[in-house]
């Protein structure tokens, strides 16, 4: 419920603070004095699209604040926990707070108990909180999705229509995903037996990871094997087997007189550690050496294998144009793609059956979402019917229609294609109620529909911005009592020119406008008995009261 609504520099609104209670609110005030400012304020807050032109003139920028109560209200204190939005010392007291400024410049920003917000999440909090219905709310109402909406939000269908979205999406994206499958495998197709065919030629070669380095350094060692053993050869006997002179014997030669040097100078000790570890690493070489040359083979028949496996190896890298010493990963590449639209079509299949199964959950989730839909409708049409006889038109009929369509309207919403269909007079068809004729007409038939619905909506406030416009006399009092009645189960604010209709609120607004030569003002106040008397006895016979108007005016007033 709305508690308060604070506004600044909004409009010709300098200040205003408004205290709002339970019941039916009526607003009234001369033409022109700004009625409908305070709701224009109340949907900024709640984060409709801003106009700089709403600053007031001569103000840095406008403020406009809405506290409610939220205590009653569990979708609106799970979703602000959802959000961690809440503000404890509020939460504790069951307020919520909304607030909204707007600066000259244009920038713009909102707030939730405190917290700067994205403007979307101002206005998916408010449209929990209130529900506005503007003087041409029949224009909505000719629209079809606006229609299903209405019905929706009267049977309470959101758990539903979660259930049936979701099934939708998940059919939606299994069907995305299998076309995208379809459309890759037709593109592959091609690819798949050139692709078979390398895979296999590469199969049958084998080619191991690094094998390639490794043939080029074992061709190297057996194209070159007699050179290898000569130059061997010659090595071990510089180094120690040429019984003449060798390298080995020279240094145990020098290592002799050193040993006696460091007899006579201690400080060449570092120099004969030197030499013998030298000794050490000589020999050792040598050893190494001598095994290396005992292993060495000369073997034509294995160098042939091996230079066969690299002309064979070279011959495949030249002809999927990549080097050698890559070829084994280029195997592991095509060999991946083939066995992806290998995968790809198993996934088709599963995906086929998928596809199925979630098409299947979607329609019984959408027809059972049509079967309820239908159901309310039956009551409503009832309910809408007789208030249209309420509301003088005595041959009224009111019909709105569900049809299934199970080929063309699949969508998040379900199957359904929902129409509001009316005959005002005997022996007139049913007609889309875009095509009534009337104005008065439509004005009442949207009224009906709005207060019927109304009544069932969750939002525990509801604004009606003179959607009397078009009604007058008899049935403006059937108005009037209609909105009291919905008034008893929940907060409503009545903007009207109608004293038949004003005469029926719980508590009764004023606006008014002064204007001096630099500045103007809208202000609004409560008015007390007295007061409202006055007020109905101006709009039921204009500037001039008289005694007559006063008692018109006191049998309108319907005391709390």
């Amino acid at each position: 419920m709305l508690l308060q609504l604070t506004i600044s520099n909004f409009a010709i609104v300098s200040f205003l603070e408004l205290d709002l209670r339970a019941g039916m609110t009526s607003i009234t005030g001369e033409t022109g004095a700004g009625k409908s400012i305070a709701i224009d304020a109340l949907a900024l807050a709640l984060g409709e699209r801003a106009d700089t032109e709403t600053v007031r003139p001569g103000a840095d920028k406008a403020d406009i604040s809405a506290r409610f109560r939220i205590n009653k209200l569990p979708r609106v204190k799970a979703w602000l926990d959802e959000q961690e939005l809440n503000e404890q010392e509020l939460d504790e007291q069951g307020e919520c707070i909304l607030r909204r400024t707007l600066t000259r410049e244009g920038r713009s920003r909102g707030y939730i108990n405190g917290t700067p917000v994205p403007l979307a999440q101002l206005k998916t909090l408010g449209a929990l909180l209130i529900n506005i219905h503007g003087q041409h709310a029949h224009q909505a109402l000719q629209k079809a999705d606006y229609q299903r909406s209405l019905l929706d939000a009267y049977a309470g269908h959101h758990q539903m229509m979660q259930k049936t979205s979701k099934h939708y999406q998940t059919w939606r994206q299994l069907t995305n995903e299998r076309k995208q499958l379809q459309d890759e495998q037709q593109q592959w197709q091609a690819q798949r037996q050139l692709l078979e065919y390398q895979v296999a030629e590469l199969n049958e070669l084998a080619l191991e990871p690094n094998e390639f380095p490794g043939l080029e350094a074992e061709h190297s060692r057996l194209a070159n094997g007699a050179e290898l053993v000569t130059d061997c050869q010659q090595a071990l006997g510089v180094l120690a087997d040429n019984e003449e002179n060798n390298a080995l014997q020279q240094l145990r030669y020098g290592l002799k007189l050193v040993t006696d040097l460091c007899q006579l100078d201690p400080r060449l000790s570092p120099v004969l550690d030197m030499l013998e570890s030298s000794q050490i690493q000589l020999e050792e070489g040598h050893s190494e050496l001598t095994r290396y040359l005992d292993t060495l083979e000369l073997d034509p028949e294995r160098l042939y294998e091996v230079e066969s496996r690299m002309a064979k190896v070279m011959e495949l890298a030249r002809k999927h144009h990549v080097p050698p010493a890559e070829l084994h990963e280029f195997h592991q590449k095509i060999a991946t793609q083939l066995s992806e639209m290998d995968n790809n079509d198993t996934r088709l299949h599963e995906l086929d059956e998928e596809v199925e199964q979630a098409k299947a959950q979607f329609l019984l989730a959408a027809e059972r979402l049509s079967q309820s839909r239908q159901r309310y409708a039956q009551s409503l049409n009832k309910q809408i019917t007789a208030s249209l006889h309420q509301l003088s038109m005595e041959h009224g009929r009111f019909e709105m229609t569900v049809t299934a369509d199970n080929s063309k309207s699949y969508s998040p919403v379900g199957i359904d294609k929902v129409e509001f269909l009316v005959s005002t007079n005997p022996g007139q068809p049913m007609s889309p109620l875009a095509k009534v004729a009337s104005g008065g007409e439509l004005s009442r038939i949207s009224l009906a529909i709005q207060v019927i619905t109304a009544q069932k909506v969750a939002t525990p406030t509801l604004i009606f911005d003179e959607v009397d416009v078009g009604v007058s006399g008899p049935t403006a009092a059937v108005v009037g009592k209609l909105l009291r009645q919905l008034g008893d189960s929940t907060q409503v604010l009545v903007i009207t020119h109608l004293p038949q209709v004003a005469g029926n609120g719980h508590q009764h607004y004023f606006v008014s406008k002064n204007s001096d030569k630099n500045d103007t003002q809208t202000q609004m106040q409560e008015l007390n008995k007295d007061k409202r008397l006055q007020e109905l006895a101006r709009l039921l016979g204009g500037d001039k009261i008289t005694e007559n108007t006063l008692a018109n005016a006191c049998d309108l007033l319907i005391e709390s």
